[in-house]
């Protein structure tokens, strides 16, 4: 699977950039037919919460896209739970297109 990891308005870091590949690439064990990912970093506005790390990534699939978004005090914690959620949604996808061809 191709990762495309985007940091707006900051340099991220090779380690973070590497963490998130390695998490997305696990997926491929419960969706063999993800093609590509798009990961977005930003810090958001509010400033004063710790929970201003965002993480948004796209999943390109077959039929349509998989996307979810997460915040949390650091961007790693942030992409486990982004990855979480899309981890059922992948399951449930795979589920669907059995379910379609069956």
């Amino acid at each position: 699977m191709n990762v495309n990891v985007h940091s707006l308005h900051f340099d991220a870091d090779i380690k973070l950039v590497n963490f998130i590949k390695e998490k997305l690439n696990k997926l491929t064990l419960f969706h063999d037919n993800i093609l590509n990912g798009d990961v977005t970093l930003h810090v958001g506005p509010d400033g004063e919460r710790p929970e201003n790390k965002h993480v948004e990534i796209r999943l390109s699939v077959p039929g349509n896209d998989l996307f979810a978004k997460r915040r949390a005090a650091s961007f790693e914690e942030a992409a486990v739970n982004t990855i979480e959620a899309l981890r059922i949604q992948v399951a449930k996808d795979k589920t669907r297109m059995r379910e379609v061809r069956g």
